[in-house]
């Protein structure tokens, strides 16, 4: 599309039946609803562990990248790279899975004028496995945040309201392949990587909304000083990519969607009034759980969550850090899908666990998207 000509972001929901189930996907494009070369980006929650052997990421990246294939007239390795796809595993407790679909479509001639929601996308060069988690991942986040912000016409680091970025792991041989070079990596335990590539992937974020100075930032701080956050930070680590997928999304007059986006940050995982203030702000005020209209208005929900590494909630312990069996970002999922639910009447919400650096210890961003 001609980025010189009015355009909206459209927003589509899908439920899906199982991490490769394209079907809805495929219809909404048969339909006419949108056309599958105006899609920019995916999001999608997946119903594994949201751990590094969740394979249900990389299996839906694969169902999509097929099904966009035929209508795209592409190989669905280039398909990839034309659509940003963020596949987020664990859906825990209530949570729905389903697919989030970004379109680009062109506006009539003079909607523009009014802030809209706004989308763009980048992609960061693959990095090399001692990268993840250090100063070159935080560096070029911030770059793709930049590129993404010009893609969608906006100026201001306050008009950004959520930035969803993608990041890679490291694995046993991705461990391998630095030592055999040389090299070390950030950590040896793949499991903490997914956390030191989540960290420095949002204090990338940060640096580039004016957040986080980058004086304060450097290899040693990733993980490590949790006072340095993103507000509007999300990401989310998988084993399915090496590089960082970024997309940006806030408001705009240069767009002419019928739809808004709004944040707040939860300051921990039971913060009702963060929510019910970006709902607020979006346009659905509410005193309690959203009704028909307000649900059928609410086009995306869009959460970090995690455990507060103090243990506590408001004083009151809380066991997701001490529990063998269950990782701890999945007790956080269900808790704040669960809190998220009550407010909004809905279930298929994008919760995202892991918020090292996004948001304030034990809490995180909430955004959420309404059709005006």
């Amino acid at each position: 599309m001609d980025y010189d000509t009015e355009r909206r972001c459209a927003v589509f929901r899908i439920p899906t039946a199982h991490p490769a189930d394209t079907a809805g996907l495929l219809d909404l494009i048969g339909s006419g609803a949108v056309a599958a070369a105006d899609i920019r980006a995916i999001f999608g929650k997946t119903e594994g562990n949201g751990c590094v052997n969740d394979f249900t990421r990389a299996y839906a990246v694969a169902a999509l990248q097929t099904a966009l294939a035929g209508p795209l007239g592409c190989t669905p390795a280039e398909a990839g790279q034309r659509v940003a796809m963020v596949m987020s595993g664990g859906t825990e407790g209530g949570l729905s899975p389903h697919l989030l679909v970004f379109a680009v479509c062109a506006a009539p001639p003079g909607a523009a004028g009014v802030p809209a929601l706004a989308i763009g996308t980048a992609f960061t060069r693959p990095f090399l496995p001692e990268e993840i988690g250090r100063t070159a991942q935080i560096e070029a986040t911030a770059e793709a945040v930049t590129a993404a912000m010009a893609q969608a016409g906006i100026g201001d680091p306050a008009d950004v309201h959520y930035v969803q970025v993608k990041c890679p792991l490291l694995t046993g041989d991705r461990i391998a392949d630095a030592a055999a070079r040389g090299q070390s990596v950030a950590t040896g335990d793949t499991y903490k990587s997914m956390a030191y590539s989540r960290g420095a992937s949002a204090l990338g974020v940060g640096l580039a909304l004016d957040e986080i100075a980058r004086e304060a930032l450097s290899d040693a701080m990733v993980c490590r000083d949790l006072t340095l956050w993103s507000g509007r930070a999300s990401t989310s680590a998988g084993i399915e990519l090496m590089h960082n997928e970024v997309i940006v999304l806030g408001n705009s007059p240069a767009w002419a969607s019928d739809s808004t986006i709004a944040h707040r940050v939860m300051q921990d995982g039971i913060d009702l009034p963060a929510v019910l203030g970006a709902l607020a702000d979006a346009g659905l005020p509410s005193r309690g759980q959203l009704g028909p209209a307000g649900r059928d208005a609410l086009l995306a929900v869009l959460a970090k969550a995690d455990p507060s590494t103090t243990g506590r909630i408001r004083g009151a312990r809380h066991i997701m850090l001490d529990d063998s069996d269950i990782a701890a970002t999945r007790h956080a999922r269900a808790l704040v899908g669960g809190v998220l639910a009550a407010a909004t009447g809905r279930t298929d919400l994008f919760v995202s666990g892991g918020a090292e650096h996004q948001g304030p210890d034990g809490g995180g961003p909430v955004a959420v998207i309404v059709r005006r």
